[in-house]
């Protein structure tokens, strides 16, 4: 039994992983992350504009 309670204890602690993040991870976020900041402010005008757009269109 004693056997058998030891080898079950030392599973779950091989299978735990520390992830770490590397510098190029980091590096490909921020690559992935650029285009996005950019659009962002054209993204929020053309929505703005749509939305005053369409609730001049249901005043009339």
């Amino acid at each position: 039994m004693n056997e058998w309670w030891q080898s079950k204890k030392r599973k779950p602690r091989k299978s735990k992983k520390h992830n770490k993040y590397s510098l190029f991870e980091l590096f490909q976020d921020v690559l992935c992350w650029i285009p996005e900041l950019i659009l962002l402010p054209f993204r929020l005008i053309f929505w703005l504009f749509r939305g005053v757009g369409r609730l001049i269109a249901d005043l009339s």
